[in-house]
C-alpha cells in the first residue's frame, strides 16, 4: 500500500502520547500496566483508517483495544477518527482509556505481545495477496496463525472478515489443516440485512453499498473458548 499524506504526519502522531505508541516493543508482556487494568486485550492487525477499532473501544468498555498498522499516515487518520467518535458520542474526545494505536510491522507481532497476552485478534479485510507465490504473506497463512496461537490466551479467538473469496477459502483451509475449530462461517454476512450492532470498517461499508458479499468466520483457539462453544452446542435443542 502506498499512502500520500499531509506534511507533518510524524509530528502529528508523536505529539499524541496518550493514544499513539511508536515503540510498542517496550510494552511486551506489560500491556495491562499500560492500560492500568486487567481487562481482556483485543487487537486489530492492520487497522486501516481506524473506524472499526475506534468504534469497538467506544462500544465495549469491558475490553482494551489495540490497533496495529505500519503506516504513519494510517495512525494519524485513525487517531483523528478515534477522537471524533468520542466527540460524536458526547464524550471527552481526549478520554481514550481503553484504546491504543501502535505503529508496527505485523510480520514481527510476537515482538510486541507476550504469550497468552491477548484474548482476541481481528483480521479485517487484510491484503489477499492473490498470487500463489505470495501466499506466505497472507495473515491467515499457518506461519502467522502459529504466532496467534501463542499470543492468545485460554479464551482466545480469531475473528476474520474479508471480501476476497479466494482469501477466505485459503483461510478456512489453513484453519482446518491446523486442526482449529470454527464457527459462524458466512459467505454473505449482510445477506439478510446489516445488524445495527455490527461494527463495520471503512472498506466494509463501501462494499455493502456496492452489494459485495462479505465473508466471515470465528476461530476458537483457547481451551476455554472451545469449552464455551461446546456448552452452547450442547444446550441447543435437537
Amino acid at each position: 500500500m502506498r499512502l500520500r499524506g499531509r506534511k507533518g504526519i510524524r509530528e502529528a502522531i508523536e505529539s499524541q502520547t496518550d493514544l499513539v505508541i511508536l515503540n510498542p516493543q517496550e510494552y511486551k508482556g506489560n500491556w495491562s500496566e499500560y492500560f492500568g487494568n486487567d481487562l481482556p486485550i483485543h487487537v486489530e492487525l492492520g487497522m486501516g483508517k481506524g473506524r472499526f477499532i475506534s468504534q469497538m473501544s467506544l462500544q465495549h468498555p469491558e475490553a482494551n483495544f489495540i490497533g496495529v498498522d505500519m503506516y504513519d499516515e494510517l495512525l494519524r487518520r485513525a487517531s483523528e477518527k478515534a477522537r471524533l467518535a468520542r466527540k460524536e458520542a458526547d464524550q471527552d474526545e481526549a478520554d481514550l482509556p481503553n484504546l491504543a494505536l501502535a505503529l508496527f510491522n505485523i510480520e514481527y507481532i510476537e515482538d510486541i505481545f507476550a504469550p497468552g497476552e491477548l484474548e482476541r485478534i481481528y483480521l479485517n479485510f487484510s491484503d489477499p495477496w492473490p498470487k500463489k507465490k505470495h501466499s506466505r504473506r497472507r495473515l491467515t497463512h499457518p506461519r502467522f496463525v502459529d504466532k496467534y496461537r501463542t499470543l492468545l490466551n485460554e479464551r482466545g479467538e480469531i475473528h476474520l472478515k474479508t471480501d476476497s473469496r479466494s482469501l477466505f477459502e485459503f483461510s478456512l483451509n489453513s484453519f482446518a489443516d491446523m486442526g482449529l475449530r470454527m464457527r459462524h462461517i458466512s459467505l454473505s454476512l449482510h445477506g439478510e440485512g446489516v445488524n445495527p450492532d455490527h461494527v463495520m470498517t471503512e472498506y466494509e461499508s463501501k462494499f455493502v453499498e456496492q452489494g459485495v458479499h462479505i465473508h466471515r468466520c470465528e476461530v476458537m483457539i483457547g481451551s476455554e473458548a472451545l469449552r464455551s462453544h461446546e456448552k452452547q452446542l450442547a444446550a441447543q435443542p435437537l
